[in-house]
């Protein structure tokens, strides 16, 4: 079975995957500001089982979005044009640098992974962003940009990511895409408190 044979089976994601990027989400979370909405993106790896896809690592790379030529050109052509001058904020959204990305899929196959998709956070920018941001909330589905792009990378994992602050805390949210941008199956490892069956 390859990687592109799996939309329909159940993401199973590792705990210690979401815990790091959680705290890499919450950290950039930080700095948010309403000119700023700071992006966090990290690429998911695993392996296909007969009945799941297995979620068991993340990697981190660099933000390519306004040093890559590439990048540069489609925000302008492509993504300003079709989903508004908000895009023309430099600091919104993410393009994965090249050499980060083939660094990241050697170094899973040398594990015996696959590059299985992406995870990102969305904010709760509506409460942070500017003014104009207030009647557009975020959550864990995907924005049509992100539409846009998951259907453009072609991986069939795609998970988002909601991430909000309330009454002194961090609360999230997680919800699963294929490349297609429907519905996955997701389920997160319960290792703490919980027994072996």
């Amino acid at each position: 079975m390859t990687v592109l044979d799996s939309p329909a089976l159940p993401v199973l994601f590792s705990d210690e995957v979401l815990r790091r990027f959680l705290d890499a989400a919450a950290a950039e979370y930080a700095f948010i500001t309403p000119e700023a909405p700071r992006p966090c993106f990290g690429v998911l790896t695993g392996t296909i089982a007969d009945d799941a896809v297995l979620v068991s690592e993340i990697a981190f790379g660099r933000n390519a979005r306004t040093t890559d030529p590439s990048a540069r050109e489609e925000f302008a052509r492509t993504i300003v044009p079709r989903f508004g001058s908000a895009y023309e904020n430099a600091v919104r959204a993410w393009w994965l640098a090249p050499d980060d990305l083939l660094r990241i899929t050697r170094e899973a196959a040398g594990r015996g992974l696959d590059v299985l998709g992406s995870i990102h956070l969305h904010p709760d920018w509506h409460r942070l962003g500017p003014e104009c941001e207030r009647g557009r909330p975020l959550s864990d589905r995907p924005t049509p940009m992100d539409e846009y792009v998951f259907r453009s990378a072609g991986w069939p994992l795609n998970v988002v990511c909601y991430l909000e602050k309330q009454h002194g805390g961090f609360y999230y949210s997680l919800a699963a895409w294929d490349g297609d941008c429907a519905p996955l199956s997701l389920r997160v490892h319960a290792s703490a408190g919980l027994v072996s069956a």
